[in-house]
């Protein structure tokens, strides 16, 4: 898929193609191709990470009305964490859009999963400072929003370490535990790898910028994996 189609796709024409390019153009791309002249896509990442968390959290607040703040931000967690932003990265066809290293490109772990998620936020950041944050609001909507209601009934927004825990114990009777697999990127950009076992069986794998948000991811794709889903 091209951007141009990609553009079609959703119904958006951008005015700044040169935004559009930068959304999908990794880290690892412009250090494999120094004299390319582009820029990666990490600052329209952090744009983009403040207008989703908006987006999403005016949105609950108004759907939500009789919902305390604990549940609300459990809610924003499980809408905007690196799972369901990497699936719907993938279904929008981002794979196809990447600028990778060669290295990166042949990766089709977990790891590519959370290249997609901030891919998807960088689009959101990009999309922004070329339509503003009311064409931002309706792509997000579109793409993320309509998770929610499914997030909401089956439990989805439960805190994903305790409610693997506690399935896990139930059913194989095992408590999991979670290995470091591997640290990857620069220090102040380090992403690390962790699996999360039953005994010694590898159930699933979460990336995150800390052991702690890995472990979460790890988990989450644990319980979607086992079907363990409220």
């Amino acid at each position: 898929m091209t951007l141009q189609e990609f553009e079609r796709s959703i119904s958006v024409t951008f005015k700044n193609k040169a935004l559009l390019e930068q959304a999908f153009i990794h880290r690892s791309f412009i250090n494999e191709n120094p004299r390319s002249g582009l820029e990666h896509n990490e600052r329209l990442e952090f744009l983009g990470d403040a207008v989703l968390e908006l987006v999403v959290t005016e949105f609950l607040y108004e759907t939500y009305p009789h919902h305390n703040e604990g549940d609300l931000t459990a809610y924003r967690s499980a809408l905007v964490n690196a799972v369901t932003l990497g699936k719907v990265a993938d279904d929008l066809g981002f794979n196809d859009l990447m600028k990778l290293s060669k290295g990166e490109a042949k990766d089709v772990s977990r790891a590519r999963s959370s290249i997609l998620a901030d891919a998807y936020e960088a689009f959101v950041g990009a999309l922004y400072l070329d339509q503003g944050y009311k064409e931002a609001k309706v792509f997000i909507s579109k793409t993320v929003l309509i998770k929610t209601e499914d997030i909401v009934k089956q439990g989805l927004y439960k805190d994903a370490k305790s409610f693997v825990q506690e399935k896990a114990q139930e059913v194989r009777s095992v408590t999991p535990a979670y290995r470091v697999l591997g640290e990857e990127g620069p220090d102040h950009d380090k992403r690390f790898r962790v699996g999360i076992y039953f005994g010694e069986e590898l159930i699933s794998e979460g990336v995150g910028k800390s052991k702690q948000e890995a472990e979460t991811e790890a988990a989450r794709a644990a319980l979607i994996k086992m079907q363990w889903m409220e």
